[in-house]
């Protein structure tokens, strides 16, 4: 699978490890920045990885900053993407499976290394159920994304 990543300054660090990650897990990586810790605006990383899910062009994407929080609401202004602001395994696992999110966001400030790459791998790993309630769901959250739009 090829996996869109980006990060701000006040990820970096592990950007690099989920960059590492990807890679142990077989996946293709495109990175989309930042490449060193210094100060950046998280837009101008984030929102070309996510437009690449958007498009087709990267199947995933995992994007960073210091909360998640600035990443993932700049990621879910793109069309198409369902991105989640994940702290804790449950929700890694659920937002797969109940919600087919396509971008993953965590912030290095808010969480653990170890829980991040655990979060990583259980999200990459977990596949959507295809439980029609769900697929319901969110064909009921595009139709708000045309509207609003």
């Amino acid at each position: 699978m090829k996996v869109a990543v980006a990060c701000d300054h006040g990820a970096f660090e592990y950007k690099t490890r989920v960059v590492e990650i990807l890679k142990e897990m077989g996946h293709e990586v495109e990175d989309f920045g930042t490449y060193d810790t210094k100060s950046m605006d998280y837009p101008d990383s984030v929102y070309p990885a996510a437009k690449s899910v958007a498009d087709g062009k990267n199947e995933k994407g995992i994007v960073l900053c210091g909360t998640g929080i600035g990443a993932s609401i700049t990621a879910n202004k793109v069309k198409g993407i369902r991105c989640a602001l994940v702290s804790d395994l449950f929700t890694a696992q659920v937002t797969r499976e109940h919600n087919d999110s396509n971008v993953l966001a965590m912030g290095q400030r808010v969480i653990g290394e170890s829980i991040m790459e655990s979060i990583v791998r259980i999200w990459m790993s977990t596949e959507f159920s295809e439980d029609a309630r769900h697929i319901t769901r969110i064909d009921k959250v595009a139709k708000i994304e045309e509207i609003e739009r």
